[in-house]
């Protein structure tokens, strides 16, 4: 397993982006003042999310042929499944009833594969056990990211929860004990049982597990919205209820090793609407 070291640093909240303007690749910062095509903050990759802008007088935006929300000022996110197609779509219907319609390459991402020394069923004793209590979990995950929350956290840029050694890295098919398992859906910080960590960017809290699930352990979700949301797993202590605004940077749990865990660490993951993305693609200060 690909370890890496990072020296700590305070998590502080961050200036927005600036706002762009027109059609751009990647790196640049559009100029034009009459935008016809879209514009996107990050290149498009498997596991990734972008904020964009749409073409001037844009009313509504199609992603692969699904509607998806536009604020008034033109801005929306997309986000691409770890295991997405090479190729996506964006078509903006404008106020004459005129469409724009941009096709996006998307490049595969880099997966690693990773050993884990961990129980299978995680807080289960038993496999009937692990099915009894599996169903309602996913229910309440399910009704959580179900939830329409209002806030801007999505046009934010995110700060790390917590500085720590990467022990593990989304996207990476995992092995337990020999058994092959599903990929990573996050990302791994270790670091000692009852370190605090922050909300990375403003957001909602939409579950807050006080009884452990099978898993996932004591699980926190803040939506940060438009689809994009933030779960903390494996948690010792959750310090924020279901339906509290939180700001970036403020302290909502601490680190712990309850769940599915070999030690204790803080799992990140992030989903954007069904598509499940790597934290680190929203980091700056990586």
């Amino acid at each position: 397993m690909t370890c890496t070291a990072i020296p700590p640093q305070a998590a502080a909240p961050l200036p927005s982006p600036p706002t762009p303007v027109a059609a751009a690749t990647e790196n640049q910062t559009p100029v034009a003042s009459n935008r016809e095509r879209f514009w996107l903050a990050r290149e498009p990759v498997q596991g990734s999310v972008s904020v964009a802008r749409a073409p001037s007088g844009a009313k509504s935006i199609l992603f692969n042929g699904k509607q998806i929300p536009l604020t008034a000022d033109g801005f929306f996110i997309i986000g691409f499944d770890r295991d997405s197609e090479n190729s996506a779509s964006l078509v903006a219907t404008l106020a004459d009833g005129r469409h724009v319609e941009q096709y996006l390459p998307v490049k595969p991402g880099n997966w690693q594969i990773q050993h884990v020394n961990a129980n299978r069923l995680g807080g289960a004793k038993t496999t009937a056990e692990f099915q009894a209590r599996r169903g309602p979990e996913l229910a309440r995950i399910n009704a959580a990211r179900a939830r329409a929350v209002e806030s801007d956290g999505w046009r934010q840029d995110f700060v790390w929860p917590l500085r720590g050694r990467i022990s593990g890295r989304f996207g990476a098919q995992r092995i337990y004990n020999g058994s092959p398992g599903s990929y990573h859906s996050g990302l791994d910080i270790a670091m000692p049982a009852g370190t605090p960590f922050v909300a990375p960017a403003d957001g909602v809290v939409v579950l807050a597990a006080k009884d452990a699930f099978t898993l996932e352990g004591h699980l926190l979700m803040i939506d940060h919205g438009m689809g994009l949301n933030s779960a903390f797993l494996h948690c010792s202590e959750l310090l924020v209820e279901e339906g509290q605004h939180v700001r970036q940077g403020q302290v909502i749990g601490k680190v712990g090793a309850t769940g599915r865990a070999s030690g204790p660490h803080l799992h990140w993951g992030m989903k954007w609407n069904a598509a499940r993305v790597d934290p680190l693609n929203l980091l700056t200060n990586i």
